[in-house]
């Protein structure tokens, strides 16, 4: 079977995407669904006066809310319907995954399948609604309490604002889920990889018109070119990487059949945690200069002492950057995968690693492995985030040549790229079937 997945790999073309009709089907609703989206971040919201929060926001574009922009696709600029993007339902995500590994009552029902899925998908909702008035709530405040933003300040302000904002994160979580359930690849992983994307052309242009006008030497622009090439390269190496732990599974019988033992592998990947940690520590130590932009105060507080010692680029900002990717890391790698379920479900099954003992000394096995590989892990986030982070920082370049929306945007690639063709492969084995059929057909 593997032989023949490898041959039939091989041979896919476009030829074999243009007779795929329902994977054409997938791609054309993924395209249009992320139209949409790219449309909604330029309805701005009611009452807003473009130019002064044109202003404003250039004088806080450092701290986190240029890193929330470039997920966002440019709607925290322009104040639109989508502003706080998928952010409340990635964030209510991961709390509800967290809560589950505490709370009893929520592991039980992760363990019930399909119907336990379905329960705590609608705690997200309900959490991710709660999130998204609390954020929304702060921005209409923020809004309105700075001066000349807002043209008509006020209680109708702020509940047009909260509504308007919650209904787009709202509208966003179900769009993400139809092009999951409907389209190609994770809807939500799509909806940030198209708001980088979709601004990527204009800070290349805008990274050239530095370098024309001198701001930018040439061969840091060419070095900027060879080190996206190579950070693709290797995230795209690292990100495939698995440790795969060989499992046996015994002899058994079935009726007067006996059956040979089989082997197969656990595979666990070099980085588990995905993208998680490095967007998490990036919000956690740009929000003290983010705060720091709305103060009028003349800077002796604690907020601007943070800001002083924590700023974007400088030494201390870069450790701690490195040490909260190396616990979130951990921390996420922790959450989405338990090496006891895992050692249980393979002794129900009959499996084990050869020369360890089933039940508990696996699970310290597998626990052993797992936190090795994550190290490794742990490193490879820190060298991707941190080289280009030193040019965003000291050559002013803009926040999308930064080693965290590489990230995403090569991962999210990968992961689609992997789903077509997945469903090529389905369609070429459908093709198979049928000639294999016809044929028994005409024998007979």
């Amino acid at each position: 079977m593997a032989s023949a997945a490898e041959q039939l790999a091989a041979n896919i073309n476009f030829g074999a995407l243009a007779k795929a009709e329902e994977l054409k089907k997938r791609i054309w609703f993924t395209l249009g669904a992320l139209l949409v989206y790219r449309l909604g971040t330029y309805i701005p919201l009611p009452g807003i006066n473009p130019e002064a929060l044109r202003q404003s926001f250039q004088n806080a574009s450092g701290g986190v809310l240029g890193l929330f922009n470039m997920f966002s696709g440019g709607a925290v600029e322009r104040m639109a319907i989508f502003a706080l993007n998928i952010m409340p339902y990635i964030s209510a995500s991961i709390i509800v995954q967290l809560l589950t590994s505490v709370l009893p009552t929520l592991e039980a029902l992760k363990k019930e399948g399909e119907a336990g899925r379905k329960i705590l998908n609608q705690y997200t909702r309900y959490l991710t609604v709660l999130l998204a008035l609390f954020q929304s709530w702060g921005i209409a405040v923020g809004l309105q309490s700075s001066g000349g933003i807002v043209a008509s300040p006020g209680p109708f302000f702020l509940i047009s604002t909260v509504i308007t904002l919650t209904g787009g994160t709202m509208f966003l979580m179900w769009l993400g889920e139809q092009i999951t359930s409907r389209g190609i690849g994770n809807g939500t992983s799509l909806i940030i990889f198209s708001g980088i994307v979709a601004n990527l052309p204009h800070a290349i242009a805008g990274t050239l018109e530095l370098g024309r006008q001198g701001a930018i030497s040439t061969g840091l622009i060419l070095g900027v070119i060879v080190m996206a090439m190579a950070i693709i390269y290797f995230v795209v190496f690292m990100e495939r990487a698995q440790r795969r732990l060989l499992i046996n599974y015994p002899k058994r019988q079935v009726g007067n059949r006996m059956y040979e033992g089989q082997t197969s592998f656990l595979p666990l990947k070099l980085n588990t945690s995905g993208v998680i940690p490095p967007i998490f520590a990036s919000s956690l130590l740009l929000l003290p200069a983010t705060i720091a932009s709305f103060q009028t105060s003349d800077g002796t507080g604690i907020v601007s002492m943070l800001t002083t010692y924590l700023g974007h680029g400088r030494p201390a900002y870069m450790v701690f950057y490195a040490a909260l990717i190396v616990f979130f890391a951990f921390f996420y790698t922790a959450i989405v995968f338990n090496p006891t379920e895992t050692a249980d479900n393979l002794k129900k099954q009959g499996g084990f690693i050869p020369g360890i003992r089933p039940g508990e000394r696996t699970a310290d096995y597998i626990d052993t492995v797992l936190t090795r590989i994550t190290v490794l892990g742990a490193g490879y986030l820190v060298i991707i985030c941190l080289i280009p982070e030193l040019l965003v920082s000291y050559a002013a370049l803009p926040f999308y040549f930064g080693g965290t929306s590489l990230l995403i945007v090569v991962s999210v690639t990968m992961d689609t790229v992997a789903q077509v063709h997945g469903h090529l492969l389905a369609h070429q084995y459908e093709g198979l079937v049928k000639k294999a059929k016809l044929k028994g057909s005409r024998r007979r």
